[in-house]
C-alpha cells in the first residue's frame, strides 16, 4: 500500500511543494483470539519503542494509525501500521532501516 499527496508549505515566507507518501512501515500477526485489539496493544508498543517507529512517530505527518486484516489462511489477524511522511524523511528511514519488508 502507498500513495502519495502534495501540500504546500511556507518557510520564511517562500512557498514550496512537499511530496508526502502514505507508506505501511511496521506488519505482525496475532494469532485467533477472541480480543484481538488487546494482544495487538504489545507489538505496537514494542514498535513504537523501537528507533524505527520513534522515527516514524516523530517524523509522520499525522499519527501513524494501524489496520487489521483477517488472514483466513492462517487462522489470524494481520496488522499493519501505515504513516504518511514527507519524502525525504521516507527516504532517510529506508537508508536506515531498509525498505518495508
Amino acid at each position: 500500500m502507498a500513495s502519495v499527496r502534495y501540500r504546500v508549505v511556507v518557510k520564511n515566507g517562500q512557498k514550496s511543494v512537499e511530496e508526502i507518501h502514505k507508506v505501511v512501515v511496521h506488519t505482525f500477526t496475532v494469532g485467533d483470539v477472541e480480543d484481538p485489539e488487546i494482544y495487538a496493544a504489545e507489538p505496537i508498543w514494542k514498535w513504537q519503542q523501537s528507533d524505527e517507529g520513534k522515527f516514524i512517530m516523530e517524523n509522520a505527518v499525522e499519527k501513524p494509525v494501524w489496520q487489521r486484516h483477517l488472514d483466513p489462511s492462517q487462522y489470524s489477524y494481520r496488522y499493519a501500521i501505515v504513516a504518511e511522511i514527507e519524502k525525504k524523511k521516507l527516504s532517510e528511514f529506508y537508508l536506515r532501516w531498509g525498505k518495508f519488508k
